[in-house]
């Protein structure tokens, strides 16, 4: 199976405040969530955690930029694009 890419877009800026701390405003991840997104190797559990990033974007707003930002990187890159991302649309 195809490798996943994280749900990172390249941005990495931290400057929307929230609950857990700050987000990245390309991507909506905190610091943490990023350290565990580097650590998943399963396909399967990778899929699952864009799943939560994209509910979190849902739910803070402002990431309607995310979703064709991450599929022109995984498409360059030769990823696999998640069914969770291409129902999305």
């Amino acid at each position: 199976m195809a490798k996943l890419s994280s749900p990172c877009i390249g941005v990495c800026k931290f400057r929307r405040t929230g609950p857990a701390g700050a987000h990245c405003i390309g991507c909506s991840m905190t610091k943490a969530q990023k350290e565990v997104g580097k650590s998943l190797k399963k396909p399967s559990r990778m899929e699952g955690f864009i799943a939560l990033v994209m509910a979190q974007q849902s739910a803070m707003g402002r990431y309607a930029h995310w979703r064709p930002a991450y599929l022109k990187r995984a498409l360059k890159k030769g990823r696999k694009v998640p069914s969770v991302v291409r129902k999305a649309g």
